[in-house]
């Protein structure tokens, strides 16, 4: 059965999305006007606090707490040392760069599974569960370049956010400032040298403290899913988050970050409990076909989940012909396999002329302010959503409507039709038995066909899931039900995560 996209935009303070699968819901999301969405926003920031033990620093973007900025996300356009070393260390990391692309693209590639071998895909999934953004999302680079000398090529907006002057510290010596620190396990304790590669750290600050908290790097409950290509699900991390080169041992961040600084910044984890947003400077731009990167030395880049080398020689040829900017960098998506030269060229015109903007803007604002929305959940759900399986997206509320019907044209203009406006007296989550299931969502306990049942306790750490048989009595032996029963959890688990 064809899955629909169901999207409920009767009030103004909130909007709801569902993909539906007959009465199945397979993907949710919602926006409110109290509760939007940071992951992928562009801000521009000051550093308010330099931390030489967590080789890290603070910035206060505007949010409710301050971001946490780790010294390996930070770009060495932004280090206050001579131009000729900064030039060194760009074409260290774009000789890295270049290297690493030479090497992933020298790897035995796996063979496309098809559906018989769902096993083996639902491993590789889980596998790459952890490396996974949520709703994004979870993008972020771009490119900022410090102007301590005069440079008749360099880009204005690079030089204005790059060479802003760091004013004299600000008094940090209050005992209210110190903060009780925990790194997560998975960022791992910075080296001595400051070449921790975490993008984000996990830790948390005393109550009383106004300077607000950094990021965290625990688990998240978002997963990969093959039927819906999505930023952060479809093209794995590393695509767009490529692998830092390690910094030199000479540099520590107390060096060469100072406070008051003034950096351009983009959210890569949302802010949770008393833990502020993670945060980067390499910024990046993502279109439906694929992801510009203005400050990353990558061009030609293919998401690894492509697989089929034709394809993949196609991809390349056409990425050679996109003229991409020194120091930029360009990734096709993997909704942009099967798509035209012309098709992908567009959507890569779409993103440099935001790029623009968000440079004009830039020049524009005084820190901290915000650059660049990730735009709102209808459009992030047609971008990132919707696909060949989905044959028609259903929108209630009049505004809602001609909002997807316009960013449908201008996205893709030969599925427009398949937008349509949903105008009966039934609403239409209570039409397709959406609402029920939307009630109990959030119950602990998810019943199983079988009789048996899932329990999913969340922690700060960690997101725990206990699986019972229950009444599944059915097969012969408790070897024969324990395997049945584990079966259709792991299908039942998966969905719950996406959800």
């Amino acid at each position: 059965m064809a899955k629909k996209m169901l999207i409920d935009a009767t009030h103004a303070e909130e909007t709801r999305v569902v993909v539906v699968d007959g009465n199945k819901v397979e993907e949710f999301d919602f926006e409110s006007v109290n509760k939007r969405q940071l992951a992928g926003n562009i801000y521009l920031a000051k550093v308010t606090r330099v931390e030489p033990s967590l080789q890290a620093a603070f910035v206060d973007y505007g949010g409710n707490r301050h971001g946490f900025l780790a010294f390996s996300e930070i770009h060495p356009d932004y280090y206050q040392i001579p131009v000729a070393d900064r030039e060194a260390l760009l074409a260290e990391e774009e000789a890295y760069a270049k290297a690493q692309a030479e090497e992933d693209e020298k790897k035995p590639k796996p063979r496309s599974s098809s559906r018989r071998s769902r096993g083996r895909s639902s491993t590789k999934s889980a596998d790459n569960r952890d490396a996974t953004i949520s709703e994004a999302a979870d993008i972020g680079s771009m490119d900022v370049v410090d102007l301590d000398e005069t440079d008749d090529n360099a880009e204005p907006i690079l030089d204005f956010a790059a060479d802003q002057p760091a004013s004299e510290p600000a008094a940090q010596g209050d005992a209210s400032e110190a903060a009780s620190v925990s790194v997560s396990e998975d960022a791992g304790a910075p080296d001595q040298d400051g070449t921790d590669d975490a993008s984000t750290g996990e830790f948390d600050e005393a109550s009383g403290d106004d300077n607000g908290n950094g990021g965290e790097e625990s688990v998240d409950r978002a997963t990969g899913n093959p039927d819906i290509e999505s930023v952060a699900q479809e093209d794995e991390r590393e695509d767009i988050h490529p692998r830092r080169k390690p910094r030199a041992r000479k540099y520590k961040i107390q060096e060469v970050i100072k406070v008051r600084q003034i950096l351009l910044i983009q959210v890569v984890k949302e802010e949770r409990g008393n833990k502020g947003a993670a945060l980067t400077t390499y910024l990046s731009l993502a279109g439906r076909y694929c992801v510009l990167m203005p400050n990353t030395a990558r061009g030609g880049g293919i998401s690894r989940k492509i697989t089929n080398a034709s394809d993949r020689k196609k991809l390349k040829e056409i990425a050679g012909d996109i003229e991409v900017p020194k120091g930029a960098g360009l990734i096709i998506r993997t909704a942009g396999a099967n798509r035209t030269k012309s098709e992908i060229k567009r959507d890569y015109d779409y993103l440099l002329r935001q790029w623009e903007q968000v440079r004009d803007l830039t020049l524009k604002s005084i820190a901290p302010a915000p650059i660049y929305e990730e735009g709102s959940l209808i459009k992030r759900s047609i971008r990132d959503l919707y696909n060949k399986e989905i044959d028609e997206i259903l929108i209630e509320g009049e505004a809602g409507y001609r909002m997807a019907k316009d960013y449908m044209k201008m996205l893709m203009p030969s599925h427009a039709k398949n937008v349509k406006h949903y105008a009966d007296p039934l609403p239409l989550f209570a039409r397709f038995q959406v609402e029920s299931y939307l009630t109990g969502m959030f119950n602990p306990t998810v019943q199983l066909k079988s009789g048996g049942y899932i329990v999913i306790g969340v922690t700060e750490a960690l997101v725990a899931i206990d699986v019972n048989s229950g009444r599944a009595t059915k097969e012969g032996s408790i070897e024969d039900t324990a395997v049945k029963t584990n079966l259709e959890a792991a299908d039942e688990v998966a969905r719950q995560l996406r959800l």
